[in-house]
């Protein structure tokens, strides 16, 4: 009998999860890696080789370290799930004009179930996963707060996971640095494990072409979005583009048109495949409308009329602070400063300190 319990390890066969085994195994759950084949390289069409998470190299590096550490691995086959719905809705919000983000759409409704699945049937009470979070309680309520290492925190991604999924998960690299995490791995006697290079591209589009994955995915793009209108924000035509899903909002490079001045993408208008440009100052937005909001600190409002938080629009972001207000099955969100370049379909995350209030998906913005 293992001491802490049974733990189901999500392990791609890079050093972040596999060194999440390790400490796992170390502090005394009994560990059971699993890998988790979400997608072919060779389906993309693109010409990147095959590298990543998927790739049969890092399934094999991830059983080898299970074998060195005398645990059971499995490999899933999750394809048919994953590109039902993440790649589906990937395609469908470029094609509605919005910028998707498709790794927290993989991570709640995807990634977690799955090996939730997989967890109960193989009689684990926990999973685990390498992503630099860490997982905490207040009360009854379980939520997500940042990692140790500003550089890799990953909360930004977590939003969208609920209650049960928290209570289940173990985030062991979490008060830990990505040098410190290198550091165990060189320990633990993996030393070209320490060294392995990361990947920050879309498992799905290995090139880091979005442009092209779409090109392939849907039959006769091209012919039927090209010819389009780019206008300036009083609607005058500029020029024409490739066609609306190929541009994303505050994109400066690659328009196509020269202008006499630096020129940004403000807006997509899918139904009139118009692209509208303007200046810097044009992607200035005061607030914005965010749905399918995940409460994780606090259950909603509490009957309260407004919360402050410190709101990020995307990854990088380092956020502003802003008032939340409710809006219908919305929230209003008040920027107490200009930000420039808010996206529909990217995700917003509330923050109070460190601490992740809740998520969602920004639906508009307002000047």
């Amino acid at each position: 009998m293992s001491k802490h319990g049974r733990v189901l390890v999500a392990m791609s066969g890079g050093i972040d999860s596999t060194v999440t085994a390790m400490m796992m195994h170390d502090e005394g759950y009994e560990v059971v890696g699993i890998t988790m084949k979400t997608w072919d390289y060779a389906n993309s069409g693109g010409s990147k080789k095959e590298t990543g998470c998927c790739s049969l190299d890092s399934i094999n590096d991830a059983r080898q370290v299970a074998v060195d550490m005398g645990f059971p691995h499995f490999i899933v086959d999750i394809r048919e799930e994953f590109g039902d719905y993440v790649i589906d809705n990937f395609v469908d919000e470029y094609m509605a004009g919005r910028t998707p983000n498709p790794c927290v759409l993989c991570n709640t409704h995807i990634k977690w179930s799955s090996l939730l699945k997989r967890a109960d049937a193989m009689d684990c009470e926990f999973i685990a996963t390498g992503h630099y979070a860490q997982i905490k309680q207040n009360n009854d309520r379980y939520y997500i707060s940042r990692s140790a290492d500003d550089n890799k925190d990953q909360s930004y991604v977590l939003w969208g996971l609920s209650q049960e999924c928290m209570a289940r998960s173990r985030f062991p690299l979490g008060t830990y640095t990505k040098p410190e995490v290198r550091q165990f791995a060189a320990d633990y006697g993996y030393e070209e494990l320490s060294k392995k290079a990361e990947s920050f591209e879309i498992c799905f589009v290995p090139d880091n072409d979005y442009r092209g994955f779409l090109k392939r995915r849907v039959d006769g793009l091209e012919e039927r979005v090209a010819g389009g209108n780019f206008t300036d924000t009083a609607g005058k035509v500029l020029g024409q583009h490739n066609g609306y899903p190929f541009y994303t909002i505050g994109q400066r490079k690659g328009l196509g048109i020269a202008f006499g001045e630096p020129m940004y993408v403000t807006e997509i208008k899918p139904d009139s495949n118009t692209v509208v440009l303007g200046r810097q100052a044009d992607l200035i937005r005061n607030g914005m409308q965010v749905g399918g909001v995940n409460w994780m600190k606090y259950d909603g409002f509490g009957g309260a009329e407004s919360m402050e938080s410190q709101t990020k629009i995307r990854y990088k972001s380092p956020g502003v602070m802003s008032t939340l207000s409710p809006m219908g099955d919305k929230v209003y969100v008040d920027f107490h400063a200009e930000v420039k370049g808010v996206a529909p379909g990217q995700s917003a995350v509330f923050y109070e300190g460190d601490d992740v209030i809740g998520g969602g998906i920004i639906h508009g913005s307002f000047g």
